[in-house]
């Protein structure tokens, strides 16, 4: 049976102020409250405060993740928040981020990751040969 693995929202944001971007407690509560926005699980958060600017956070979710990368000196954060199964709403983990962060731009792409994957795999005898069960992996028909 072929399914969407899960879905996955990149997001870029511009002319976001500077302290916001480089307030690391700011940017850690912005992910906690993205994932509760999409319907997802945090399971951890990780950050780290660049010197002499700039933050990088990630939440690790039951369902993916979701991170943020910071420039503040250039009002520019880089957004990934991707989840599997369909309970989950990155989209909405990025509109709340670009409320939050107040970008003035964004751009946004959001991709159906696993598009065409067969899921889930048979199970394997532990004496069968991937060739016997295994599918084999090609890339989508628009990547030529």
């Amino acid at each position: 049976m072929n399914q969407t693995t899960g879905k996955h929202c990149i997001l870029e944001l511009f002319e976001c102020p500077s302290e916001l971007l480089d307030d690391e407690q700011f940017i850690c509560r912005a992910i906690n409250s993205a994932a509760e926005a999409s319907g997802s699980t945090l399971l951890t958060l990780s950050s780290h405060k660049f010197s002499p600017q700039g933050v990088t956070a990630l939440g690790l979710l039951a369902e993916s993740h979701i991170s943020i990368h910071t420039w503040p000196e250039t009002g520019y954060a880089a957004v990934d928040a991707f989840t599997c199964g369909t309970h989950c709403d990155p989209v909405a983990a990025c509109r709340l981020l670009t409320g939050l962060l107040e970008a003035k731009r964004q751009a946004r792409t959001v991709l159906q990751r696993g598009r065409g994957v067969p899921l889930p795999v048979a199970n394997m005898a532990s004496n069968s040969s991937c060739e016997d069960t295994c599918i084999p992996m090609r890339p989508p028909a628009a990547y030529g």
